[in-house]
This record gives structure tokens, sequence and C-alpha cells, in this order.
């Protein structure tokens, strides 16, 4: 009987060895499967955050003005369009809009080019502080309203300032995240048909 309850305990522990050994090979099978998923959705996502780049065709969208006029980005189709996306609380957003003001009332004319500064109204502090920074830095050229945060998604402008460069048939040209100044405006559009 003492061979027999050996033999019996022997034969349990190998089946108990062998459990433990599927479950960790099961566990070990899921948990690669599962970084194998992660990895193939983050480069979705990488893909998907990288958004529209040269070349592209711009979305076209329409928004209100601050003064209640609709806009769509394919009416100005033949012009060169800077589509800016900004906040009245961004730094860089304030430290660029003297600049764009500065290159509009020089340049928009002569170089057959749009400003159309889209702000993020969803994430901003509503229309009224939007009016007040316009008109705090004496803006002339389009601000637009984005009140639901719909465009700026379509377009990721999820840093800000993001600019996009449009050329005269709707395509994108350039894109900069960052601030940009009177220099860099006139470089990027005059390179554009």
């Amino acid at each position: 009987m003492n061979k027999r309850n050996f033999a019996l305990a022997i034969v349990a522990l190998l089946i108990g060895i062998f459990l433990v050994n599927l479950f960790q090979d099961q566990q070990e099978k899921k948990a690669k499967e599962e970084a194998a998923q992660l990895a193939e959705e983050s480069m979705d996502l990488s893909n998907a955050k990288q958004g529209l780049t040269k070349g592209d065709k711009a979305p076209d969208f329409e928004l209100t003005t601050l003064s209640g006029e609709n806009v769509k980005l394919s009416d100005y189709k033949g012009k060169k369009v800077i589509l800016n996306f900004w906040a009245t609380w961004c730094p860089p957003c304030k430290a660029e809009m003297p600049h764009m003001e500065t290159y509009y009332e020089k340049n928009a004319q002569k170089e057959n080019v749009e400003i159309l500064a889209v702000n993020l109204t969803s994430m901003d502090d509503g229309q009224d502080k939007v009016q007040e920074f316009a008109d705090g830095y004496d803006l002339t050229f389009p601000i637009l309203l984005d009140i639901d945060g719909d465009i700026g998604e379509e377009y990721r402008a999820f840093t800000i300032p993001t600019t996009y460069m449009i050329d005269t048939n709707g395509q994108i040209q350039h894109k900069i995240v960052g601030p940009m100044n009177e220099d860099m405006m006139a470089e990027m559009v005059s390179g554009m048909n």
C-alpha cells in the first residue's frame, strides 16, 4: 500500500506539474496576443494622429465667424489659404497673432492669400473671450468658431497652434505645429501655386 500511495502521489505530482505548465503556456500565449494587438492598435493610432499631410485634399467644412457669417473652406478655392487652429489661452498662439495680422495686412491682396483662424471654441472660454482677444490684437482676418471641436479633430489640431498651408487647388502643401512668424508665412506661401 505504501508503494501504491507513493506511486499515486508521484502521478498526482506529475499531473499537477503538467497542468501548471499548461496554464502558464496559455497565459504566455494570451499575453503575447494582447501585446501584439496593442502594438497594432498603437500603430493605427499613431497613423491617425499624424492626420493630414502634404498632397492631401483639405477637407471642406463650414463654420460661423465672430460676426455671424457662415464660411466654407471651399469658398476660398482659387486662393492660397493659411488655415490656423488656435485658442485664446495658448501662449504660442498669442505670440504668432501679431505676425499673422502684419503678414495679412501686407500680403493678402498681392499674394492672393486668405488667413482663416479657427478658434477651438470647444476648448476655449467662450465666444465673448474670443471676441475680446480678436479686438485686443486688432485682427482683421476671419475668425471662425469651432464650437463643437469637430473641425479641429478632423484636422488633428491636438497641439496648438497648428497651421495648414493650402494651395489654390485645395491641397495641403505644409503642416506647421507651433507658432509662425511673417518670414515663415511668406516663404511657405510663395512656394505654393
